[in-house]
């Protein structure tokens, strides 16, 4: 590069024009310029201003400066112009005190309020929840912003052509004109003006005044690539000042003239030529009275030949559409991108892992800096968990956004636990939350234990809306669940007060200001006040306070349900940016910092279609042709504006390039800039060190898979005593029984399970049973027993809707079956009898549903089914022994009070009657017609099923294999056994 020093004299005919080619890295290369050229005197530095784009840029360029600084210095005045997506304004240096004020800006989150408010009461959108009021007012503010920026007027609008458009397109630019004249009156009636409208004028003031009065100070316009008018005619000033200059960032000289003059001749007519990487700049020099010839190279910042080659590369790679066909006769050197190294694999938690690790091993070179840059913040956020486990914290200039952090889960917990009228899940969330503790912090201990209790006593079906619900379950309580009931209900009592007046305000018409109170006021309660401290809790009281403060001046809340979405959006847009003090030599970029900073190695990460560059969201206000005919940027210039980021972050002399071939849901594509730099360059070599594959075995172990669990535990430790149901898992599934049997476990549901075959099952026994206990199966009373425990067990409105209408079917044809037995001579004489004999060595235990007695005098055994009966070709091979074992234990005296030779074998199912298409089907063990089997015959092959599966394994040393037969396993203890890595294997 040519050394030397630019004159910060611009004159009238030629302005001071330099660009920072993209390898120096902008901020130090424009800081060494600045030192050289004032940093001799002692006051020199502090007398220059240094316009930059936004605040993180500033920080970026301080940053800089201290690096620069071998003694320490008196910095210039760093002035940010504003930058309107990101919601900054002008600094305070261009807007000085001796003059007249200018009108303050609107609170941002007032104007969208209130223009959401405008949406939602206009009804163009149809009945919309306040939630999408206000993404709607977000869009729409953002779409004033632009024609407020674009200088865009009323009249202007009010002119486009609306030809060839449908008529959603129509109503909602009829709608724009309806705020275009609305909002500013609404705005002298607040007394204030738009933040875009508000850094025109501070723009426009301060070109005049340093037009007419020329200062006398440096002044530097850095790194801005905004080419709004008031910022044009701004720069366009600066460039032009006798101690101004403007230093664009990575202008490209080298670019062919006739490529660089057909970026601003849109020969196509689609506007596609605004998706190069150099056309922001072009039309920002356009807007400056200046061409690319009267650029200059800043003097400072050096560059090697490699990355002067590898960017001359990447120029041809950008080269607009028609150019392209000249790749194909470039010499090779023009084609290397020396250097650059692309690694592709499966998934984002592979991607996210490869990243740490070469960030890892990019610390074993002493002195060497690493930075990963995307626009994906999951990415991001997930390589910084995976640098934890090796103790390296990230600096992650972007943050996380407000939501993500603990105030902000637990408050969105909080109000989704109200819209969901205390879904357990959540609810259980709540009380687990780190923050809280009742109030009392020492107590922390005891409130979880308490936590746990009542976590055990809501796992299975959701309960009733509301705490009423929850008390209700918690009161349902049989032998079985006493226990664990009681001792939650014990703890709940005293706590549940925390949340009756969320439970109240649930049940009441959502008004946005007190329920918003009454989240505070629970959330202070639960957490001591814990919540609002820190940076985060600071944010998020404001947020609150704000909101409860224009609550008034807003949109409604159509529903609770709506609040946790309109929450979730607002914080969304608040980042918490971490406090200084990760490790020194390790960063997480975004793509704003990125242009302005370098590492040794860069890390391009998510380079997919859609993440770089982004997929952005379609404008519901103003349709593209009509963005095109105001004039307004439409997304090519988008996808040109991340382009021109992308070669800007392929500065450092190592740059790895990173992209999943799939996302959480399915198939990506290789970003558009990813596929031009590996067809240019004939593709792109995977680095040396093979980070994926480390990836890959980091975690896995590199000996043999899992071979399928057999315990053998002594004989002395196995079981002398089972049920009825244990041999069919010891048939089926050995280890199952061996966890449930040896080890003791039982595995837990879900709170709030969907109701399953287990607890169904558990619901119609005990229905069943009292109705023959405290009924004596009189007909008619099934139903009505079957709706009272409906009633009483605290279930979901929506479960007893689903279910009740099945099971009264079922209930029915079990009444009528039983009448005609009746009438044939069979009279139940048992329900739910408890019965235990000496069986091939061992204690039987079992429970039989009902026993019948039979006009023979024989025995009837009946189970109960809420699926599907086994069949008979299930029961002949061994797999369904339940029934038999029930008569064997029947005939032997097994049950008090029963006696005599069995002889019948039923299932009475809830299931549907593929015949009858009706709940409620009754079958037999045995079969029917020519094939049905002798009751004698039945029982025999039991016993030697029986007697067999005994010998083996509790009366032998045979092993308690996995899944011994998996179509008729369970899995229950998949996960304990390991199941996924292993399945479909053979031992």
């Amino acid at each position: 590069l040519p050394q030397k020093q630019p004159s910060p004299v611009g004159s009238a005919l030629k302005p001071a024009l330099y660009t920072i080619p993209p390898h120096c890295g902008f901020a130090d290369a424009l800081v060494e310029g600045i030192i050289a050229t004032h940093g001799k005197s002692p006051l020199g530095l502090a007398k220059a201003v240094i316009l930059v784009p936004n605040n993180r840029a500033a920080v970026a360029i301080r940053d800089a400066f201290v690096r620069k600084s071998a003694k320490g210095l008196l910095m210039p005045r760093l002035v940010a112009i504003g930058d309107a997506d990101l919601g900054e304004s002008v600094g305070a240096a261009l807007d000085p005190i001796d003059v007249e004020p200018i009108l303050p800006a609107i609170d941002p989150l007032r104007r969208q309020m209130i223009l959401a408010r405008k949406v939602q009461q206009s009804g163009l959108m149809g009945s919309i929840t306040g939630a999408q009021a206000m993404r709607l007012a977000a869009d729409l503010g953002r779409v004033l912003d632009q024609l407020t920026v674009e200088r865009i007027t009323a009249t202007v609008l009010r002119d486009v052509d609306v030809d060839g458009l449908n008529d959603h397109w129509a109503r909602a630019l009829t709608f724009l004109n309806f705020i275009m004249d609305d909002w500013p009156r609404e705005l002298e009636r607040l007394g204030c003006i738009d933040l875009a409208e508000r850094r025109n004028r501070q723009l426009d003031r301060i070109t005049d005044q340093w037009r007419s009065a020329r200062p006398t100070f440096p002044i530097y316009a850095a790194g801005i690539s905004t080419v709004a008018p008031a910022i044009a005619d701004f720069l366009k000033l600066v460039a032009r000042l006798d101690q101004g200059a403007v230093i664009l960032d990575g202008l490209d000289l080298a670019m062919p003239d006739d490529q660089w003059s057909a970026l601003s001749s849109d020969e196509d007519g689609r506007g596609g030529i605004e998706s190069h990487p150099q056309y922001h700049l072009s039309l920002m020099l356009d807007r400056i009275g200046a061409t690319r010839g009267e650029v200059e190279t800043w003097g400072w910042g050096g560059g090697a030949k490699p990355l002067l080659a590898r960017f001359e590369a990447v120029t041809h790679a950008m080269a607009p559409a028609a150019f392209t066909k000249s790749w194909s006769s470039l010499p090779p050197e023009e084609t290397k991108l020396s250097g650059v190294k692309a690694l592709q694999v499966a998934t984002p938690a592979d991607e996210a892992q490869s990243i740490g690790l070469a960030i890892r091993a990019a610390l074993q070179e002493p002195g060497k800096t690493v930075a990963l840059v995307t626009p994906d913040r999951e990415l991001a956020r997930r390589v910084s968990a995976h640098l934890k486990r090796w103790g390296i914290q990230a600096d992650d200039s972007a943050g996380q956004p407000l939501s993500a952090t603990p105030p902000g889960v637990l408050l969105l917990s909080l109000a989704q636990v109200a819209a969901e009228r205390f879904a357990p899940s959540v609810l259980l969330a709540i009380l687990k939350h780190l923050l809280v503790n009742g109030g009392d912090v020492a107590g922390r201990q005891a409130w979880l234990d308490g936590a746990r209790k009542l976590d055990l006593a809501l796992r299975g079906p959701l309960p009733g809306p509301g705490l009423a619900g929850i008390d209700a379950l918690l009161a349902d309580q049989n032998e079985r669940t006493a226990s664990v009931k009681s001792a939650a209900l014990e703890w709940w009592a005293v706590q549940q007060h925390m949340f009756e007046s969320l439970d109240a305000a649930a049940r009441q018409d959502p008004q946005l200001e007190a329920v918003l109170q009454t989240l505070t006021d629970t959330a202070t309660t639960l957490t001591g006040g814990r919540i609002w401290a820190g940076p985060d809790g600071r944010a998020l009281a404001d947020l609150l306070s704000d909101l409860s403060a224009l609550s008034g001046e807003g949109m409604a809340l159509t529903s609770l349900a709506d609040l946790p979405a309109l929450l979730r959006d607002l914080m969304d847009t608040q980042a918490i940016r971490p406090a200084f003090g990760g490790h020194p030599r390790v960063f997480i970029w975004g793509l704003i910092e990125a242009k302005l900073q370098r590492a040794d190695m860069i890390i391009l990460g998510g380079l997919n279609e859609g993440v770089w560059p982004q997929l952005m969201s379609p404008d519901p206000w103003l349709a593209p042709a009509i963005r095109r005919q105001l004039g307004l940027p439409v997304l090519e210039r988008r996808i040109g504006l991340s382009a021109h980021d992308l070669v800007g972050a392929m500065g450092a002399s190592n740059v790895l390039m990173t992209r999943a071939k799939r996302d959480g849901s399915s198939p990506t594509t290789e970003s558009r800039f990813w596929l031009r730099l590996a067809t240019l360059a004939g593709g792109i070599e995977p680095p040396q060190t093979r980070f994926d594959l480390l990836a890959q075995a980091l975690d896995f172990a590199t000996g043999p898979r899992a071979n399928p669990p057999a315990p053998a535990p002594p004989l002395h430790e196995r079981p002398r005593k089972l049920s009825v149901t244990d041999a069919d898992t010891l048939k089926a599934d050995p280890f199952s029984f061996y966890a449930k049997a040896v080890l003791r476990l039982s595995a837990l549901d879900e709170p709030g399970a969907e109701p399953d075959a287990r607890w169904r099952g558990t619901f119609l026994h005990d229905v069943l049973h009292h109705w023959g206990k405290d009924d004596g199966f009189a007909p008619g009373a099934l139903i009505p027993r079957l709706q009272s425990a409906f009633d009483s067990s605290g279930l979901h409105p929506i479960l007893r809707a689903l279910w009740l209408p099945r099971f009264e079917e079922a209930a029915q044809t079990f009444e009528d079956k039983l009448a005609d037995l009746a009438v044939e001579g069979r009279i139940p004489v048992g329900t739910e009898m408890q019965g235990e004999v000496q069986l091939a060595g061992v204690t039987l235990r079992g429970r039989a549903d009902r026993i019948d007695r039979l006009s023979d005098g024989g025995i009837g055994i009946v189970d109960y089914k809420t699926g599907a009966a086994p069949s008979k070709k299930e029961i002949e091979a061994g797999m369904r022994l339940q029934l038999g074992l029930l008569g064997l234990m029947a005939e032997r005296g097994g049950f008090a009070g029963v006696a005599g030779k069995a002889g019948e074998f039923d299932y009475w199912s809830q299931a549907k009657d593929t015949t009858t298409k009706a709940y409620g089907k009754i079958s037999s063990a045995l079969g029917k017609g020519p094939s049905r089997s002798d009751p004698d015959d039945f029982l025999a092959q039991t016993l030697r099923h029986f007697e067999q599966v005994v010998s083996d394994y509790l009366l032998g040393d045979t092993a308690f294999k996995a899944k011994l037969h998996p179509e008729m396993a369970y899995s229950e203890f998949d996960q304990l056994m390991r199941y996924d890595e292993w399945q479909g294997r053979d031992g």
